[in-house]
């Protein structure tokens, strides 16, 4: 991977081999912001890198004595990759553990508990997609404008309050129709904040793979 000369929003330091982490995972992660740069790499960074101190370290269980002590300031949190067992180690810098390979759904939860003041439970990717609404036997088209697992930005030509429940349909590009339960949450003006609910298993799955699928290709 390539990384900028100047310093990273996030820098995560991976001591893991490649294969720890599922297809995609390390460079979908960069995109947003977290580059996870192998810990043999460092050296090989711009200068103004290599004196940058890392926000978080993701490691693989086999590796953590490798994990130097933090010489100053707080200490830098760990995200360990385990098997099925999960982590015994009682690193109190610990913040969580993800089996192997890692993938992008999982780590994102855990890097924005770790990192972020307000953490988002999963990564969100603007879109142009038809919606049609409907609530209390009427029936909208509207857009949205942004797509997560549990949540979208809707721009809706009807007035909508905040707090309330009504069905919303869309189509996912080799998807197929998605329909779930979503209250009105929060506004981001001109657009509502929405979050799903009652979404069945397969369409929240159709959805993860279709915002993995656009961050891979943005």
């Amino acid at each position: 991977m390539e990384y900028p000369k100047q310093r990273l929003r996030r820098l995560l330091v991976a001591h893991a081999r490649p294969d720890a982490f599922a297809p995609h995972a390390r460079s979908i992660l960069s995109k947003m912001g977290y580059a996870i740069v192998p810990e043999e790499e460092l050296a090989s960074l711009p200068e103004p890198l290599q004196e940058q101190r890392p926000d978080l370290r993701i490691v693989d269980e086999r590796r953590l004595a490798e994990v130097p002590d933090d010489e100053e300031g707080a200490p830098v949190p760990i995200i360990v990759l385990t098997g099925r067992q999960g982590v015994t180690g009682a690193d109190p810098r610990i913040v969580g553990a993800v089996p192997r390979p890692a993938g992008i759904h999982e780590l994102y939860r855990l890097i924005q508990q770790a990192l972020e003041e307000t953490p988002r439970s999963a990564p969100r990717v603007p879109t142009h997609l038809s919606a049609v609404c409907r609530k209390d036997g009427k029936e909208w088209r509207s857009a949205l404008v942004s797509l997560s697992e549990n949540g979208c930005l809707l721009r809706s030509p009807e007035p909508l309050t905040l707090g309330i429940h009504l069905e919303l349909r869309f189509e996912l590009p080799s998807a197929g129709p998605i329909v779930t339960r979503a209250e009105t949450a929060y506004q981001v003006p001109p657009d509502l904040g929405l979050i799903f609910h009652e979404t069945p298993a397969a369409s929240r799955r159709a959805i993860s793979e279709f915002v993995s699928r656009t961050l891979v290709e943005s």
